[in-house]
């Protein structure tokens, strides 16, 4: 079995501070507190301009800083998805953006080596307000692509690549 990344440094109970003995995906203390290694989710949008255009952003930091990015980040606790877009995409890039129609999702880990965190991403299209997009927080660039002219695999970070394929086979 994987490690469980997101309960490997935990050696007492947040809640009581007993030990807490190890099961299979989760941590339980003598108290009856358990904690299960969820993923962390996401929300992203893929915002196409009326060109049919599409905005990815390059990260500006680790993991994969340089690589190019769907915008979108970590849903907060008792956040919507779509919510956590318009959020995201306001930080990240300045637009105001709605959320369309659900893509899909994906399963990751949060690290370049596999390492990180698990995390469960989804993806929406969305289309965004009026305005030009600004790289803000995390970000170090935008840029509005072609279907036909996206960065190579090897400039994508996390699993990028499979999401713009399948945004392309159902929406481009």
């Amino acid at each position: 079995m994987p490690p469980v990344a997101s309960l490997d440094d935990w050696k007492l109970c947040p809640r009581c501070g007993a030990a807490l003995e190890r099961g299979e995906g989760r941590a339980t203390c003598a108290n009856g507190h358990d904690f299960y290694a969820n993923p962390d989710p996401t929300a992203c949008a893929l915002c196409v301009d009326d060109r049919g255009h599409i905005l990815l952003a390059r990260r500006a930091h680790a993991p994969f800083e340089g690589f190019w990015d769907i915008p979108g980040g970590f849903i907060e606790e008792d956040e919507h998805p779509h919510d956590a877009i318009r959020r995201e995409l306001r930080e990240e890039t300045g637009l105001e953006v709605e959320p369309r129609d659900f893509v899909g999702a994906w399963i990751d880990r949060y690290s370049e080596d596999g390492a990180g965190n698990s995390t469960l991403n989804l993806y929406w299209t969305a289309t965004a307000g009026a305005g030009e997009p600004v790289p803000a927080d995390d970000v170090s660039e935008l840029r509005w692509f072609p279907p036909g002219e996206l960065p190579p695999r090897e400039e994508l970070a996390f699993h990028t690549a499979a999401v713009l394929s399948a945004w392309r086979d159902e929406h481009a």
